[in-house]
């Protein structure tokens, strides 16, 4: 038997800086004149991308691909120098003569997103679509997360690129939000564990990330121009806390501030979080950069700490030299942003002058996109139909089925060679499909892509192709040749725009009456159906799920996808991942339901620009309670709760341990998971705690750890430790501006989901512990009517 342990504390600071570096900063800094240094803080521009390709599957043009030009007053002074990298993101200034490099940075959070093929060029620079980040998170695997990120930031080091623009890591407050797919949970402790493993990861490779959205940037609707209000005990225990562990244990290079106001002042603006939050309370050591046009007011930025101004504009360049020459920007602060960023540049590929290949092992990183992919997907539902047998034939339903979704779209999608089809991948685990449907849908699929709207811009969500509409005799047909049946449901959504509730997070018509004829017609001969959903965001499923035998969340599994799916449901591969977001049973149960995504203020005009947006607020009026925190405290049943998912195997949780019955300065836990069932599998152990509530109104439970098994064979055992400090029991006290461990008895519950606790134990405290007293109000005084 092995133990393990699992320390969820604060570790050393990754980033540092020599003295030797402190000081050439410096020196360096002293030698710019002041338009050099406005020039650092202010990136190149901004250049449209070219048309998204997914390589020869894709029919998509330049030509057809219709670009937004900018006005001048979004125009940079890059526009002549040639881009190092084609299509990435943006770039700073760089100064010859100081020695003194441009660097560039590059969108995404799912894989390096640059142009695929360049001018007077023959070779392709397609890169690997990972899975995306809420499947990432669906493995609970910190180690398999940071090894994806070692592959991703090779990727991006020998494309040129030195800093990439993720992980994001905002929350999912509602399940409608564009952008979620991009985000890893509903929890701070898994988005922060898991994001600071793939920071990890990357930066190994002595290249850099951008966390986002810094912070409550929960919405795309208005996302420019929404005032987010809610209490401080909200942002610090919910909102701020992911950022707050992947600052402490990853170091990010940098950090980025979000579009949106956060109780008054946009967050680009605010000193507070920039300075007082992130730099002073969390030690964060880089520098922190807008979202592209973020904000409003270029000297404020530079005030608040937010150190460059991305893509960059001639007009903020005037702003702040007008800013300097007139007294309204001491240039010491201007100094202090300079010393910020160049303490990064000394640290790029582009300053050590490394040669980068433009050449990544792509199919080496396929490979562990692959194995990423089936690590995270969820067995929902399993009634004896899968793993599938040998020697079968399988209706395959559903245009995503032919046509998977590899992930998101806008600054979250991927220049990718292939996406792996569910058809491809069920031929080479060698599971027959039968043909005639497989040609009725294909010929579908191609005419009706003819008849699809081309993208106008990068971030465009493009409308799917209309469900094809089977007759019943067809389905009659199949369900007397084939042995069982697979319908795929897709869904897609990106950056500019949300979710909607009807056709989108509910099935459309065509798609419950496919999976109601399907069903009906396999089940009267005894055969299985299953259902697939290759979904980014979360669904309803209550309504329909006693039509299907099993139902697996493939999420979007990158590039490799479809190979995820068909090893799983092969057998090839037990499924081991398990919910990081819940699963409600309808829109209405969502506790931010009723005030999602907030409202216009009064008076104003309406904005037809999703860049602009309206000017609007969202009261966060759930305070802390998102998700399961929600649901457990007030009884609202789930479809499927947070934690959940299913193996080929049974685990027995067993001989939990506390090191003390009385909390001192930290507690360990220990748990033996074993394997009882007949098939090697991994189970993810999740530890919740109770706390006392004699002061302030808690969730019933929530998580402050987790922990992955190795792959457990029959028989097998495993004892995991856990260590819980006094600040994994603190809440935040507003009236006291302090983390407070309160007296008391607390409870220990170590569970296989959030409503599934497999053994528990008690200890006290016998006094309060302040663990940390915070200096600075984030909040003003506001008042907000929050559940209790």
């Amino acid at each position: 038997m092995k133990k393990i342990a699992l320390l969820f504390i604060t570790t050393i600071p990754l980033l540092s800086f020599s003295q030797n570096t402190t000081a050439k900063v410096k020196e360096l800094v002293s030698k710019m004149s002041t338009e050099e240094k406005i020039k650092l803080v202010v990136g190149m521009g901004f250049k449209m991308p070219s048309p998204p390709t997914t390589g020869k599957k894709d029919t998509a043009k330049a030509k057809d691909y219709v670009g937004i030009s900018l006005p001048p007053t979004m125009q940079g002074d890059g526009g002549d120098i040639p881009e190092k990298v084609p299509g990435a993101a943006g770039r700073t200034h760089g100064f010859e003569q100081l020695s003194i490099p441009s660097i560039t940075v590059a969108d995404g959070p799912a894989g390096v997103r640059i142009n695929p093929t360049r001018a007077n060029s023959s070779q392709t620079y397609y890169a690997t679509a990972w899975p995306v980040a809420t499947l990432l998170a669906s493995t609970w695997d910190t180690a398999l997360v940071k090894k994806v990120g070692v592959a991703f930031g090779n990727e991006i080091k020998e494309y040129g690129v030195d800093i990439i623009l993720g992980p994001g890591m905002n929350i999912h407050r509602n399940p409608l939000g564009g952008r979620n797919f991009e985000y890893y949970s509903e929890d701070p402790v898994v988005s922060g564990n898991i994001a600071a493993a793939i920071v990890k990861g990357i930066q190994s490779n002595g290249v850099g990330t951008s966390i986002k959205h810094y912070a409550a940037n929960n919405q795309e609707t208005n996302r420019n121009s929404v005032n987010v209000i809610a209490s401080e005990r909200a942002l610090r225990e919910i909102y701020l806390k992911g950022f707050e562990i992947t600052v402490k244990q990853a170091q990010p290079w940098t950090v980025m501030s979000s579009y949106n106001y956060i109780n008054g002042p946009f967050a680009s603006e605010s000193y507070e979080l920039l300075t007082n939050v992130l730099r002073k309370e969390w030690g964060f050591k880089g520098f922190v950069m807008t979202d592209w046009f973020g904000g409003k007011d270029a000297v404020a930025q530079m005030k608040a700490g937010n150190d460059l101004l991305m893509p960059g504009t001639l007009l903020q360049q005037k702003a702040i030299a007008d800013a300097v020459k007139n007294g309204a920007l001491d240039e010491k602060i201007l100094n202090e942003n300079c010393e910020r960023i160049l303490n990064i540049v000394l640290q790029s590929p582009s300053y050590k002058k490394y040669k980068y290949s433009d050449k990544p092992n792509l199919k080496e990183h396929a490979q562990i996109s692959r194995d990423a992919a089936a690590e995270g997907m969820i067995l929902l539902k399993n009634n004896d139909a899968l793993p599938l047998k040998k020697a079968i034939t399988v209706s395959l339903f559903g245009n995503t089925s032919y046509n998977f979704i590899a992930g998101g779209t806008g600054s979250g999608d991927v220049n990718k060679a292939y996406t792996v089809s569910l058809l491809e991948g069920l031929k080479n685990v060698n599971i027959n499909v039968n043909e005639s449907l497989k040609k009725e849908y294909e010929d579908y699929i191609v005419e009706a892509k003819k008849k699809q709207p081309q993208k106008k811009f990068f971030f465009d969500v493009i409308p799917p192709i209309p469900e094809y509409s089977l007759t019943a005799s067809t389905v009659q047909q199949q369900a007397a040749s084939s042995d069982i049946a697979i319908i795929t449901i897709g869904r897609n959504a990106g950056e500019g725009s949300d979710r909607k509730v009807e056709n989108d997070f509910n099935l459309s018509a065509a798609e419950q009456e496919l999976i109601k004829t399907v069903s009906n017609a396999f089940h009267a001969k005894n055969k299985k159906v299953i259902i697939v959903l290759n979904i980014g965001g979360v669904i309803e499923t209550y309504s329909w799920r006693d039509d299907a035998d099993a139902i697996l969340l493939s999420w979007q599994g990158g590039i490799e996808g479809g190979n995820a799916v068909a090893e799983i449901l092969s057998g090839k591969v037990n499924p081991s991942g398990k919910l990081a977001t819940s699963f409600p049973i309808s829109y209405n149960d969502v506790p931010s339901a009723k005030n999602f995504p907030g409202k216009d203020l009064p008076g104003v005009q309406k904005s037809m620009n999703p860049m602009i947006g309206t000017p609007s607020e969202v009261i966060y009026e759930e305070g802390i309670y998102v998700g399961y925190r929600y649901y457990n405290k007030f009884n609202v049943k789930t479809a499927y709760p947070f934690g959940y998912g299913l193996s080929y195997t049974n685990f027995k949780y067993s001989n939990l341990k506390l090191s003390n019955n009385s909390f001192s300065d930290k507690i360990t836990a220990t748990i033996t998971v074993t394997n009882t069932g007949k098939v090697s599998g991994k189970e993810v152990v999740e530890l919740y705690i109770s706390a006392p509530t004699n002061k302030l109104d808690k969730p019933n439970e929530e998580l402050k750890a987790f922990a992955k098994t190795k792959l457990l064979a029959a028989g097998e055992a495993q004892t995991l430790t856990f260590t819980i400090t006094a600040k994994d029991l603190a809440s935040f006290n507003t009236q006291q501006a302090a983390w407070i461990a309160d007296a008391g008895t607390y409870t220990l519950k170590v569970a296989a989901s959030a409503t599934d606790v497999k053994q528990s134990a008690t200890f006290n405290l016998a006094k309060d512990i302040i663990v940390e007293k915070v200096s600075h109000q984030l909040v003003p005084t506001i008042t907000i009517n929050e559940l209790k």
